[in-house]
Protein backbone atom coordinates (compact mmCIF):
# COMPACT_ATOMS: atom_id res chain seq x y z
CA UNK A 1 0.00 0.00 0.00
CA UNK A 2 1.50 3.40 -0.97
CA UNK A 3 2.25 5.96 1.70
CA UNK A 4 -0.02 8.98 1.77
CA UNK A 5 2.98 11.29 1.33
CA UNK A 6 3.83 9.68 -2.00
CA UNK A 7 0.41 10.67 -3.37
CA UNK A 8 0.97 14.36 -2.75
CA UNK A 9 2.40 16.64 -5.38
CA UNK A 10 5.54 18.62 -4.52
CA UNK A 11 5.06 21.65 -2.29
CA UNK A 12 5.06 24.92 -4.23
CA UNK A 13 8.08 26.18 -2.24
CA UNK A 14 10.10 23.06 -3.12
CA UNK A 15 9.25 23.62 -6.78
CA UNK A 16 10.04 27.34 -6.55
CA UNK A 17 13.47 26.87 -4.93
CA UNK A 18 14.24 24.19 -7.52
CA UNK A 19 13.35 26.63 -10.30
CA UNK A 20 15.63 29.27 -8.80
CA UNK A 21 18.49 26.76 -8.63
CA UNK A 22 17.90 25.77 -12.28
CA UNK A 23 17.77 29.42 -13.40
CA UNK A 24 20.99 30.30 -11.58
CA UNK A 25 22.77 27.17 -12.84
CA UNK A 26 21.74 27.90 -16.42
CA UNK A 27 22.68 31.57 -16.13
CA UNK A 28 26.18 30.42 -15.18
CA UNK A 29 26.26 27.98 -18.10
CA UNK A 30 26.71 25.14 -15.60
CA UNK A 31 25.45 21.63 -16.32
CA UNK A 32 23.57 19.50 -13.82
CA UNK A 33 26.57 17.15 -13.85
CA UNK A 34 28.92 20.01 -12.89
CA UNK A 35 26.67 21.20 -10.08
CA UNK A 36 26.23 17.64 -8.84
CA UNK A 37 30.01 17.13 -8.78
CA UNK A 38 30.52 20.36 -6.88
CA UNK A 39 28.20 19.25 -4.08
CA UNK A 40 28.90 15.51 -4.13
CA UNK A 41 25.63 14.29 -5.65
CA UNK A 42 24.47 12.59 -8.82
CA UNK A 43 22.98 14.68 -11.60
CA UNK A 44 19.74 12.73 -11.11
CA UNK A 45 19.50 14.13 -7.58
CA UNK A 46 20.01 17.65 -8.92
CA UNK A 47 17.20 16.97 -11.43
CA UNK A 48 14.92 15.93 -8.58
CA UNK A 49 15.81 19.06 -6.60
CA UNK A 50 15.19 21.29 -9.63
CA UNK A 51 11.78 19.69 -10.24
CA UNK A 52 10.89 19.99 -6.57
CA UNK A 53 10.21 16.26 -6.30
CA UNK A 54 12.88 15.95 -3.58
CA UNK A 55 13.17 18.45 -0.77
CA UNK A 56 16.50 20.12 -0.14
CA UNK A 57 17.89 20.20 3.38
CA UNK A 58 19.16 23.53 4.64
CA UNK A 59 22.77 22.36 4.71
CA UNK A 60 22.51 21.06 1.13
CA UNK A 61 20.91 24.34 0.02
CA UNK A 62 23.87 26.23 1.49
CA UNK A 63 26.28 23.94 -0.41
CA UNK A 64 24.34 24.47 -3.64
CA UNK A 65 24.32 28.26 -3.21
CA UNK A 66 28.10 28.19 -2.68
CA UNK A 67 28.57 26.03 -5.80
CA UNK A 68 26.40 28.51 -7.73
CA UNK A 69 28.45 31.46 -6.39
CA UNK A 70 25.44 33.18 -4.90
CA UNK A 71 23.99 33.96 -1.51
CA UNK A 72 21.35 31.71 -0.02
CA UNK A 73 19.07 34.74 0.05
CA UNK A 74 19.42 35.07 -3.75
CA UNK A 75 17.75 31.68 -4.10
CA UNK A 76 15.14 32.05 -1.36
CA UNK A 77 14.24 35.74 -1.38
CA UNK A 78 10.51 36.34 -1.49
CA UNK A 79 9.47 32.71 -1.72
CA UNK A 80 7.70 32.44 1.61
CA UNK A 81 5.70 35.63 1.26
CA UNK A 82 4.67 34.93 -2.31
CA UNK A 83 1.27 33.39 -2.74
CA UNK A 84 -0.22 32.19 -6.03
CA UNK A 85 -2.24 35.42 -6.15
CA UNK A 86 0.95 37.48 -5.65
CA UNK A 87 2.68 35.52 -8.41
CA UNK A 88 -0.25 36.09 -10.78
CA UNK A 89 -0.25 39.79 -9.96
CA UNK A 90 3.50 39.90 -10.65
CA UNK A 91 3.06 38.14 -14.00
CA UNK A 92 0.25 40.48 -14.97
CA UNK A 93 2.40 43.50 -14.11
CA UNK A 94 5.24 42.15 -16.25
CA UNK A 95 2.95 41.46 -19.18
CA UNK A 96 1.45 44.95 -18.92
CA UNK A 97 4.84 46.49 -19.77
CA UNK A 98 5.15 47.72 -23.35
CA UNK A 99 6.53 45.06 -25.67
CA UNK A 100 6.38 42.28 -23.07
CA UNK A 101 3.80 40.19 -24.89
CA UNK A 102 5.62 40.63 -28.20
CA UNK A 103 8.88 39.59 -26.55
CA UNK A 104 7.23 36.51 -25.09
CA UNK A 105 5.71 35.61 -28.46
CA UNK A 106 9.09 36.02 -30.18
CA UNK A 107 10.72 33.87 -27.50
CA UNK A 108 8.09 31.16 -27.96
CA UNK A 109 8.53 31.26 -31.73
CA UNK A 110 12.24 30.44 -31.56
CA UNK A 111 12.63 26.94 -33.00
CA UNK A 112 14.92 25.33 -30.44
CA UNK A 113 15.92 25.52 -26.77
CA UNK A 114 19.47 26.68 -27.51
CA UNK A 115 18.20 29.83 -29.23
CA UNK A 116 15.72 30.50 -26.42
CA UNK A 117 18.50 30.04 -23.85
CA UNK A 118 20.77 32.42 -25.79
CA UNK A 119 18.07 35.08 -25.91
CA UNK A 120 17.43 34.72 -22.19
CA UNK A 121 21.16 34.95 -21.39
CA UNK A 122 21.42 38.06 -23.56
CA UNK A 123 18.48 39.70 -21.79
CA UNK A 124 19.97 38.89 -18.38
CA UNK A 125 23.34 40.28 -19.49
CA UNK A 126 21.61 43.53 -20.49
CA UNK A 127 19.97 43.79 -17.07
CA UNK A 128 23.30 43.16 -15.34
CA UNK A 129 25.09 45.73 -17.52
CA UNK A 130 22.42 48.36 -16.86
CA UNK A 131 22.52 47.71 -13.10
CA UNK A 132 26.30 48.00 -13.16
CA UNK A 133 26.12 51.27 -15.10
CA UNK A 134 23.53 52.63 -12.65
CA UNK A 135 25.76 51.73 -9.70
CA UNK A 136 28.74 53.50 -11.27
CA UNK A 137 26.64 56.58 -12.00
CA UNK A 138 25.33 56.67 -8.42
CA UNK A 139 28.77 56.06 -6.87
Amino acid sequence: MPRLGSLKSPHRLDVAIGQRIRERRRALGMSQVSLAGAVGLTFQQIQKYERGSNRISFSRLVEISEALSCQLSDLAEGLIAASPADELEHLNALLAKGGALEMLEAYGALPNPDLRRALLQHARALVTALASADEKAAG
